[in-house]
């Protein structure tokens, strides 16, 4: 049995130098044949934290991801059938550990694809609405959160850190002053190691130091 309370799923992901979301194509209405982020209702006898696992999965393929509540929403408008309440989650995954796992295994859904933030298409519902509010959350607590780390490689350049945050911020950042305050934060790990397989001069690895992070902002 169904109720009139819902969840959605909003997941961030980085790849090829861009910051992406998760949507699925649904195959039912209302809002059939258009995209949307995962997202379902909760079953009346369904513990919360099982409904958000199990919707994830079910419209993604994608199992273990932690989800965090970013927002609840009730607008009136906000579904064609009347009041619904919707709680979103979010959640950022690294390309790596999800890249051959995304893949719905119900027939809500049509598919799953990964779209660049700057190519997102008018969503059903209001899912562009949710999209925003979890692009100003990511902006708002970008200076003392660990949200780039959970979207880069454990390894990663620093071309790609400060791709992340442009991304984040919707806008370029100086390249040399990027690198001296990066520099100046504490917790970045400089590695004597550099890229490999890559065509261009190889760039120099670091690390995120999370227990240093810890301690600077306990």
């Amino acid at each position: 049995m169904l109720s009139f309370f819902t969840v959605d799923c909003l997941i961030f992901t980085f790849h090829e130098g861009k910051l992406k979301v998760l949507l699925t194509e649904r195959n039912e209405y209302p809002y059939r044949d258009w995209w949307a982020m995962p997202g379902y209702f909760v079953d009346k006898q369904e513990e919360m934290e099982e409904a958000v696992d199990r919707i994830a999965y079910e419209h993604t393929g994608l199992k273990n991801i932690y989800l965090e509540q970013l927002a609840a929403l009730a607008g009136l408008k906000r579904h064609p059938e009347g009041r619904v309440l919707t709680v979103a989650y979010m959640a950022l995954v690294r390309y790596e550990d999800v890249k051959n796992k995304v893949k719905p295994v119900t027939n809500y859904m049509r598919q799953a694809q990964w779209f660049d933030i700057t190519e997102v298409p008018e969503l059903a519902f209001d899912h562009n609405d949710i999209l925003q509010l979890g692009l100003k959350k990511l902006k708002r607590n970008l200076n003392y959160s660990t949200a780039p780390f959970a979207l880069l490689p454990e390894k990663f350049t620093l071309t790609q850190l400060q791709q992340i945050y442009e991304a984040i911020l919707g806008e370029s950042l100086d390249k040399r002053n990027f690198r001296k305050r990066m520099s100046n934060l504490g917790y970045l790990k400089e590695l004597n190691e550099y890229q490999t397989g890559v065509s261009y001069r190889a760039a120099r690895l670091y690390k995120f130091d999370k227990r240093k992070f810890l301690k600077l902002f306990s």
